[in-house]
């Protein structure tokens, strides 16, 4: 079984026709998105590579709550970003100002106004936002992230700054919080090098580790995760993925980490 997962390459009208190294998009396509196929070891996570040459449609996600209640199972979406480039003037869109209704929000989608009552946040490498279902989030352009979230498809555009795309207004109505986003609680800047806690759960985990893991590190990835190396070369069974790369490992054991470094762990959580 090869470890490195499959990569997907996601034309989009956002997308860029020149990508961050290792990366590098077909003549005359414009790649907004990298994903790496979730193996049936870990089907309930995805991981992707996203860049930007324009804003995203403002656009909110249900939670599995919301999926199972109305009976199409668990499919919310909760995901978060780890900005890895970000041009000058670089930001992301993440909850509103001051609290919205559900009535002043849907006028807002309507004409437009949305985009400029929502809170855009400056970005710079290593900053991370985790994004809880139902928050109205778009990333704007110039960035380039890496995305680990729910497997999930549904998305609620409420906004698409007039490109010809389906809007889903009153899905995302159902679904989308006025609130301003809790940035103490939802976001953090971390450095380039060294092991930082990302997300604890409870619908994943996401590390960053420098090195061979510690024991207590270890402890939290007990069976399949994800290693999707940053700095330096990882082995995972063997096989050698460079940064740029995502590969499934069935434990930590059949990972060989360099001294110097640097990459990202994930797994689900059950439940």
């Amino acid at each position: 079984m090869m470890a490195s997962l499959p990569i997907r390459q996601v034309e989009k009208p956002w997308g860029k026709d020149v990508l961050p190294e290792p990366f590098c998009a077909p003549q005359g396509r414009r790649i907004g998105e990298i994903w790496f196929e979730p193996p049936p070891e870990l089907p309930e996570l995805l991981v992707k590579y996203i860049f930007t040459s324009e804003k995203l449609s403002v656009q909110v996600h249900p939670s599995d709550t919301q999926t199972l209640a109305k009976g199409i199972g668990r499919q919310g979406k909760e995901e978060c970003w780890l900005i890895v480039a970000a041009e000058p003037g670089a930001t992301l869109g993440i909850g509103f100002d001051a609290t919205l209704g559900e009535d002043e929000m849907r006028v807002a989608a309507r004409d437009g106004s949305i985009e400029g009552l929502m809170t855009w946040h400056a970005v710079k490498p290593g900053d991370f936002f985790y994004i809880p279902a139902n928050t109205v989030h778009a990333i704007g352009a110039g960035v380039s992230l890496i995305e680990v979230q729910q497997n999930s498809d549904i998305t609620y555009r409420l906004f698409d700054y007039g490109r010809p795309r389906e809007l889903h207004l009153e899905e995302g109505m159902a679904v989308a919080s006025g609130e301003p986003y809790d940035l103490a609680a939802w976001s953090k800047s971390i450095p380039p090098r060294g092991t930082h806690g990302l997300v604890d759960g409870p619908l994943f985990l996401l590390d960053q580790v420098e090195g061979k893991p510690s024991d207590e590190m270890t402890a939290r990835y007990p069976g399949s995760l994800l290693v999707i190396p940053r700095e330096g070369d990882v082995v995972v069974s063997g096989e050698t993925i460079a940064p740029g790369g995502c590969a499934l490992a069935r434990t930590l054991d059949e990972v060989a980490f360099d001294d110097g470094g640097v990459c990202l762990l994930a797994r689900g959580c059950a439940g």
